[in-house]
């Protein structure tokens, strides 16, 4: 199901002006050389050590968040843990061509953790603002801390690297994983998909998500809320009636209004999701995976329904009613598997049902990049099987006249139209309706694409399918 929070700001990069630059980041990294720690200092050596673990552990099936979780940061500050967070997220980020560069530099491959440091380091030369001869000295000594034999291989290979970035950049633009950053089967997959589109949907998955607000118009304005962040000089933009652009991304929860419960964070493309389904005032609305809460809130400030929201999360649940207390928000929120039904519906119908399928994520890799050497082809037929599952069962639990609104945050067919072709075909008393997408080519066929550089077309890569239940 589609994520609703933004990834760190510490781990969103702009892309080098040339081969041999370090560019500066949209939230440049902090340089934690001088950190303070136990003895006043935190070596930026711990912080690539620690961010080569937690790439190995996503790269062995760890999420990015739990990956970082278990990394031992005792005498990290907030610099040092946000600069682990960024060589984490940046080094997934731009792991394709990471991976190619250190293998034109070595003759047998390394060890998986010197093999890891070397593309943390080689990240920050090639996309942090810190001093090359920092980011080496540094890793050397992570190196030395990892295996004592390997200080002069790091050192060798890293000093190889800054005497040729140029060729290390044009080597890796000669195979697809170095040039586009996914995996080989990612990348087939969506070319076939997307014919096309293929290329911008790569880009726009290696690209940085703005940080979005969605307004509660229950407790505040749009004017209330750009008017606080302009008192504390963030600069901000309106689009729509009740969407909010930050120009710099920032830690949401020391921004004026946000305990107050004034707005969420929510991706452009994930807002829609509501004014889709467009309850009525005492609808019976079902969320059916509803975790974290963001497209429940919003159905619930957009009208006075009677809302039941399901997660088969129970964890994540708490997160759901976290959500509505902060926003002075109600709902029946319950730990239940949607596909359950004998242990939470009542017999009842619902004249709505959001359907936030599980799905790949494979639209909001630019906010999560360890989304994309997490998954396995093969778990598009498995996640397909279980979101067919889903439209079936709560098919069931529709009023005739109701509306279901289907939606992923993939961008890959086999989750999205051809799920509802399939839906379609199984159900007679199902109709598609049309919708309304922003955008050209933003949306095809309900597709949202991810990425972009317009106002209109800036969101994470989604998939909307409204769907209405006809007498027969």
């Amino acid at each position: 199901m589609a994520i609703d929070s933004p990834s760190s700001p510490s781990a969103r990069t702009k892309p080098a002006a040339n081969a041999g630059a370090r560019a500066k980041s949209a939230a440049p990294p902090a340089s934690p050389g001088k950190a303070p720690s136990s003895e006043g200092v935190t070596s930026l050596a711990r912080v690539q050590s620690a961010a080569a673990r937690a790439v190995l552990a996503v790269l062995a099936g760890v999420n990015a968040d739990n990956a970082l979780a278990k990394q031992d940061t005792s005498g990290f500050d907030g610099a040092a843990r946000g600069a682990l967070a960024d060589l984490t997220l940046g080094s997934l980020r731009h792991l394709g061509e990471l991976r190619v560069i250190v293998r034109a530099f070595v003759r047998a491959k390394p060890d998986a953790l010197i093999e890891a440091l070397l593309w943390v380091a080689i990240y920050q030369l090639l996309y942090s603002r810190t001093a090359s001869h920092v980011i080496v000295s540094q890793a050397v000594e992570a190196a030395q801390m990892m295996d004592r034999g390997a200080k002069g291989f790091v050192n060798a290979v890293l000093r190889n690297v800054l005497r040729a970035p140029e060729e290390a950049k044009a080597n890796a633009l000669l195979s697809d994983e170095g040039q586009w950053n996914h995996p080989q089967w990612w990348i087939d997959r969506v070319r076939h998909d997307h014919g096309e589109w293929w290329e911008a949907i790569l880009r726009g998955g290696n690209g940085q998500g703005p940080l979005t607000l969605r307004v509660n118009r229950r407790r505040a304005t749009q004017a209330d809320v750009l008017s606080a962040l302009e008192q504390k000089k963030i600069e901000a933009e309106a689009l729509g009636e009740s969407m909010i652009v930050v120009k710099r991304p920032r830690p949401v929860h020391r921004m004026p209004g946000f305990q107050e419960g004034w707005f969420s964070v929510q991706d452009a493309g994930a807002q829609l999701a509501a004014p889709l389904l467009n309850p009525k005032p005492n609808m019976r609305v079902l969320d059916a995976c509803a975790a974290p809460g963001g497209k429940t809130a919003h159905l619930l400030e957009q009208s006075d329904c009677q809302l039941l929201a399901l997660d088969v999360d129970a964890e994540r649940v708490k997160k759901i009613s976290e959500n509505l207390t902060r926003l002075g928000l109600h709902a029946d929120v319950r730990a239940a598997d949607a596909l359950e039904l004998a242990t939470w519906w009542d017999q009842r119908l619902f004249d709505r049902i959001l359907l936030d399928a599980p799905c790949t994520g494979s639209g909001v890799v630019r906010r999560h990049p360890d989304g994309k050497w997490l998954k396995r082809e093969s778990d598009i037929a498995q996640l397909a099987k279980i979101q067919a599952a889903l439209i079936d069962r709560l098919w069931s639990t529709l009023a005739v006249g109701g509306r279901m609104l289907y939606c992923t945050c993939s961008i890959f067919r086999e989750e999205n139209a051809l799920q509802i072709e399939a839906a379609l075909a199984r159900h007679t008393n199902m109709k598609r309706l049309r919708i309304a997408l922003p955008g050209d080519p933003a949306s095809i066929g309900g597709q949202l694409l991810p990425g972009g550089n317009k106002k209109t077309h800036n969101h994470d890569g989604f998939f909307y399918a409204l769907l209405e239940k006809i007498a027969v």
